[in-house]
């Protein structure tokens, strides 16, 4: 099968996307598929090469993803024609994916991680205006008629169905996680030690929460809560890692100002390789997830699958992905989240078996769909 797969970020840009994409063009080129990817030319990335044996194609859009929805017409009817499925995601491919799948005839399946069609105010920090815009946006991309819908948890389904999609056009497919690397012995006692001598956190119990600083990952209540824990319990410490992206540099900057100003136990620091921050989350006592919407959750899955204690917020597919040593609470309450807090740091969570989301599983699960819309088509 030869299989294109169009997404407005690919590598070396990193996210929960790209993370599925590079994990499904890899398992498809292994079983031996024909795989393609169109995105947008990021500065300093070739026009065209091949990793791990996906042809990648990538067009000057400017250094923006929103150029990208035009500027990738021309290619994507040209790649179109060479290959029998085309595979997008929400929001800038999924148009000129569409448009080149009905032109050629081709089947095209939309991806969808979350659903944020009556949330833009609540999960950006963007203005009403901006908001507005991408609410016209995405819900115009609902409103074309894909072949298939794949939701990446049950949450995002359900908030699939209430967009008017038909529940037969959608299925549900789990993204998956690299046991091999995050698993529990991955890191030495030796290196847990000389990490957490060098952030001088020997003696602190240390919360730790990451990711790109957008508004919808809720880091200001992981913020707000910890001077409520540190008042009773002084060696409580909040450790922040926040992606660098320009796109949330205010963000990110908002963030460090209200660390700096409430309390001195928070520790803001940049982003690390993904072998650094494995290391780093075998240091920490616990993970937070804080998240004010979450489509699938890859670091509460990680976290799970280095048995690493964890707190969670309710939104979105949280509830259904965490597992282990776990304790939720409800979103944007930074009073619950420092009561669950409190309750970690004296080991009382609840304790599951542990859920695993295998990508061998994901990558089958889409290579079986795919050749059910073919062969219909």
């Amino acid at each position: 099968m030869k299989i294109l797969v169009i997404c407005e970020n690919y590598l070396p840009h990193y996210g929960g996307v790209e993370v599925l994409f590079k994990n499904l063009a890899e398992g498809f080129h292994k079983k031996g598929h024909a795989v393609s990817i169109l995105t947008h030319r990021m500065k300093g990335t070739p026009k065209k090469e091949n990793l791990k044996g996906a042809d990648i194609h990538r067009v000057a859009s400017l250094d923006s993803r929103y150029v990208f929805t035009f500027s990738s017409l021309f290619q994507a009817l040209k790649l179109a024609r060479k290959h029998d499925i085309i595979q997008t995601t929400a929001f800038n491919g999924a148009f000129p994916a569409w448009v080149a799948a009905k032109i050629t005839r081709k089947p095209v399946v939309l991806t969808v991680h979350e659903v944020w069609a009556g949330k833009w105010k609540e999960v950006t920090a963007f203005s009403g205006l901006k908001c507005a815009l991408h609410e016209v946006l995405e819900r115009m991309i609902y409103l074309l008629p894909f072949d298939k819908y794949i939701c990446v948890s049950n949450a995002t389904k359900k908030d699939l169905l209430k967009q008017g999609i038909k529940e037969e056009k959608i299925e549900m497919i789990y993204n998956g996680v690299d046991y091999d690397f995050w698993k529990p012995n991955a890191v030495q006692q030796k290196q847990t030690e000389e990490i957490r001598k060098k952030l001088n956190i020997q003696d602190k119990f240390v919360f730790f929460s990451w990711g790109r600083a957008g508004a919808s990952k809720g880091f200001e209540y992981a913020i707000k809560a910890i001077p409520k824990v540190a008042e009773k319990t002084p060696q409580a410490a909040l450790l922040l890692m926040l992606g660098a992206s320009p796109q949330y540099r205010k963000k990110h900057q908002e963030l460090v100002r209200l660390s700096k100003k409430v309390n001195s136990n928070i520790a803001v620091i940049p982003s690390l390789s993904y072998q650094e921050l494995r290391t780093l989350l075998a240091a920490v006592d616990c993970a937070i997830i804080p998240s004010v919407a979450e489509g699938f959750g890859f670091n509460a899955a990680e976290a799970a699958a280095m048995s690493k204690p964890l707190i969670a917020s309710d939104a979105g597919s949280l509830p259904e992905i965490v597992s282990g040593k776990h304790l939720l609470f409800e979103s944007k309450n930074p009073q619950d989240l420092a009561e669950k807090m409190e309750k970690m740091m004296r080991k009382k969570f609840h304790e599951t078996a542990p859920k695993r989301f295998e990508w061998d599983s994901c990558i089958e699960e889409y290579l079986q769909r795919y050749a059910q819309i073919v062969e219909k088509k």
